[in-house]
């Protein structure tokens, strides 16, 4: 945070010449800084002539922020341009030495070194063990990094033996005789890492404009003096300084003006804000941005840290890259160390939706089974507040512990907890959802044992023409008449008209034809016709090929589907299973397949709440006697009977001696809720007429 070293707040927030000071750049931290060190030890008495940008103590980021504060920058060294030869002079010879003046093993450990492997101690020929750049050895500093240089000194290969690092690759000193300082692909380079300090940053101990800044945020002296939070004067200007430490030690440090511009010190090491208050701890805290560090350390929480980047836009639809193209994330890795001594970590982000996004991100890469996450207070009806430092200013210390004390669990995709449903539950005890004790199918006789539930599959056999397909339009026109609930069809047996003929006759009680079958029954109006055509048309959607094609399980659901979206279908009837096009691998046996196809149905219900009939006919019995046929004897697999949550036999007498030849028996041979009905069976009458089923007075 910038602001005036001497002023007070109320004129460091309302002043229009913020930034505005000509002498800002001039300030001689701004100077450019000298080679660095390695550089230099390198090239012992020698001076690079080929340029390269140096290491600035501010980003890019932060000299746009100056120019927009009407600002000029024009700087005071000139850089020229960068030359693609690489020559070094010698100041006492005055000799000009380019790289075909070097010996291969010369060339091959500059390049070396470019990727961080300092091996001017090495010999070639044999096997030499260095520390790994790349993890540095682990806690244990070992010299993990297995290095062969090839006896002529012309290629190198290497590899690190640490589990957890196994970093690898090869160079070689030329290519067709000549020096190659190109792009090295393949392999990671190693960034230089810049090693800083309070002292040559100038860093101070913050003012009392800034000490009333943080007051006004509930953030003690305490605090501040805790987290080595200072400030750093740029001309007349002032900027909060966050230091990054590890081991008590400078990292790296960030900047925050008034208008809440962050930059960071270049090139150096990316790691959490308030690490060494996490290490060896089992739990830890997550926050967004270093005032909710500071305000989590108010409420009593000292092992929380902060991330230094802020949070993505959305949640990455990638794949995570790895460890070392993770640049946006590199600091989980650079303090993997400190995490997986963590047994629960508190993903206490912003409650906006890149603060959602950035807790998706880091429990990506933590694992979600660690992970917890909080709930920001309501701040009104319509939001909650936005992150810890928030909770603190409005209010107090005192929720904002209880805030991470109630932490959740973090959702992992297909695991749950009955906390999840209790709403649900509560629902369902009220019967406050709709339909929990199920649907009644019109008929007094099977009250008791069968009721239709939304999401349940039910199975409907029995012998050819015992009248399964009659019986299941039968109840179809009588939850419509009670329940208003619309269908889809998939009827492969049934032609179209024939189909409305049979829902038609049922619906309005008369015959369609005048036919023998009507009997002395008057035939429907044209006017009673129409009326039924619009019923029809409200009520019941067609799923059917328009070829001669077989429809497959996958086709039929997948119209079924877009019937529930676009239509609010409530049942399904797919009759029969025999006339569906059974695409089954050769290696795929009948019972597997039929396992498959009934689960694909079941998941299908359950997801879209829709009731599904399923029609299937018994396999050839061979001694059959006449009785209703069992639920194991339909054809293909005993899957139909364990799979399903209702099993129903269709079965009509056929034998004047043994009692009406009108009267239909439903068994109900399987019912999976004993809430909404039990096994036993029922009778009813058939009006052959006009297809109607009734109880039996």
């Amino acid at each position: 945070m910038l602001v005036p070293s001497n002023g007070t707040l109320h004129k460091l927030f309302s002043s229009n010449n913020f930034m505005g000071s000509k002498n800002l750049l001039k300030y001689k931290s701004f100077t450019t800084p000298t080679v660095p060190s390695s550089r230099t030890h390198l090239f012992h008495s020698y001076r690079l002539l080929f340029f390269t940008l140096p290491p600035k103590p501010l980003s890019n980021s932060v000299l746009c922020s100056l120019r927009t504060s009407a600002l000029s920058y024009t700087s005071h060294s000139s850089i020229p341009r960068p030359v693609s030869e690489v020559c070094i002079e010698n100041p006492v010879e005055n000799h000009v030495e380019t790289s075909f003046d070097l010996t291969p093993l010369e060339v091959l450990k500059r390049k070396m070194l470019v990727v961080g492997i300092n091996c001017t101690d090495c010999t070639p020929g044999q096997y030499n063990h260095l520390i790994c750049p790349m993890c540095k050895g682990g806690e244990s500093v070992e010299k993990s990094l297995s290095l062969f240089i090839n006896q002529n000194g012309e290629s190198a290969s290497w590899m690190c033996f640490r589990g957890k690092c196994g970093w690898k690759g090869h160079m070689r000193a030329s290519a067709d005789g000549k020096s190659s300082y190109g792009s090295l692909k393949g392999i990671d380079m190693v960034k230089q890492v810049k090693e800083i300090t309070e002292e040559n940053l100038e860093l101070e101990s913050p003012c009392r404009e800034l000490l009333g800044y943080f007051a006004e945020r509930m953030i003690s002296e305490e605090t501040l003096r805790r987290n080595s939070v200072l400030q750093r004067r740029y001309g007349d200007q002032i900027a909060i300084a966050f230091t990054y430490k590890r081991d008590g030690k400078l990292v790296s440090c960030k900047y925050r003006d008034i208008n809440k511009r962050f930059w960071q010190e270049r090139d150096t090491e990316k790691i959490f804000y308030g690490l060494d208050d996490i290490k060896d701890q089992s739990d830890i805290i997550i926050v967004e941005g270093e005032m909710d560090k500071l305000a989590m350390e108010e409420a009593g929480f000292r092992n929380c840290v902060s991330v230094p980047d802020g949070a993505p836009a959305s949640v990455s639809t990638k794949d995570l890259p790895p460890e070392q193209k993770d640049t946006k994330y590199q600091y989980l890795w650079n303090c993997k160390e400190y995490l997986e001594k963590a047994s629960r970590i508190i993903l206490a982000t912003d409650g906006d939706p890149p603060g959602q996004a950035l807790a998706e991100e880091l429990a990506r890469r933590i694992g979600r089974e660690r992970c917890w996450r909080v709930t920001w207070p309501k701040k009104n009806e319509h939001s909650n507040f936005k992150d810890a430092n928030e909770v603190l200013m409005f209010l107090g210390p005192d929720v904002l512990k209880e805030v991470i004390e109630n932490a959740e669990l973090y959702p992992i995709r297909g695991l749950f907890n009955f906390r999840n449903y209790f709403d649900e539950i509560d629902a369902y005890y009220h019967q406050t959802l709709g339909y929990e004790l199920g649907v009644s199918t019109g008929w007094r006789a099977l009250n008791e044992l069968y009721n239709v539930v939304p999401g349940e599959l039910t199975i409907v056999t029995g012998v050819p023409n015992s009248g399964k397909s009659e019986w299941i339009d039968a109840l179809l026109c009588n939850i419509n008449k009670s329940e208003g609930w619309r269908f889809a069809l998939c009827s492969m047996e049934n032609k179209v008209r024939e189909h409305a003929r049979k829902l038609l006759e049922k619906h309005i009680r008369k015959p369609f034809f005048d036919m023998r079958y009507g009997e002395s029954v008057e035939r429907m109006s044209v006017k009673e016709l129409e009326q039924g055509k619009q019923w029809l048309s409200d009520t019941f959607y067609l799923i059917r090929c328009e070829n001669d094609s077989l429809p497959s399980i996958k086709w039929v659901l997948e119209l079924a589907k877009f019937a529930v979206l676009r239509h609010g279908v409530r049942g399904l009837v797919i009759d029969p299973y025999n006339e569906l096009d059974h695409q089954r691998p050769i290696s795929q046996t009948e019972t597997e397949y039929v396992s498959q196809m009934l689960t694909m149905v079941k998941r299908f219900a359950q997801h879209h709440s829709c009731h599904v009939w399923f029609v299937a006919h018994p396999r050839q019995l061979h001694h059959w006697v006449g009785g209703p046929p069992n639920l194991y004897d339909i054809s293909g697999s005993a899957h139909f009977i364990n799979k399903c949550d209702n099993g129903i036999v269709i079965h009509r007498n056929r034998d004047p001696d043994a009692g009406p030849i009108d009267q239909v028996q439903v068994c109900v041979r399987k019912v999976r809720n004993k809430v909404v009905g039990t096994i036993g069976e029922a009778f009813l009458s058939y009006n052959r007429v006009t297809g109607e089923f009734k109880d039996i007075n």
